[in-house]
């Protein structure tokens, strides 16, 4: 689904990864990230996809919730598993959204 966020500007925080062939509990794990997320103060949404790379891209109001998100305990403990067993790579990135336009089908 496309994360429905407000008017720009606003921060967007694209995680790429290459996984591991270690899934034990990946998925379960990435889902509950995403229910935390959505509990922290300043977070405006997220979208995610994967393939041969997996993308997840988290829709924030500012630099402050970003930092508050990163410093989260469970965050700070599931980033530290996927270090040890679930990720060959990854990068974060942290982008200001200027803009943004679309198209829906009715």
């Amino acid at each position: 689904m496309i994360a429905n966020t407000p008017k720009a500007p606003y921060y967007a925080v694209i995680f790429t990864s290459v996984n591991t062939e270690n899934d034990e509990d990946y998925a379960k794990t990435a889902d509950r990230m995403v229910e935390l997320a959505k509990e922290q103060k300043g977070f405006l949404g997220v979208e995610s996809a994967r393939n041969d790379i997996g993308i997840t891209v988290s829709y924030w109001k500012d630099l402050e919730s970003i930092k508050n998100w990163k410093e989260n305990a469970e965050h700070t403990l599931a980033r530290e598993q996927g270090r040890k067993k679930w990720y060959q790579s990854y990068k974060t990135r942290i982008a200001l959204v200027e803009r943004y336009y679309g198209f829906e089908k009715d």
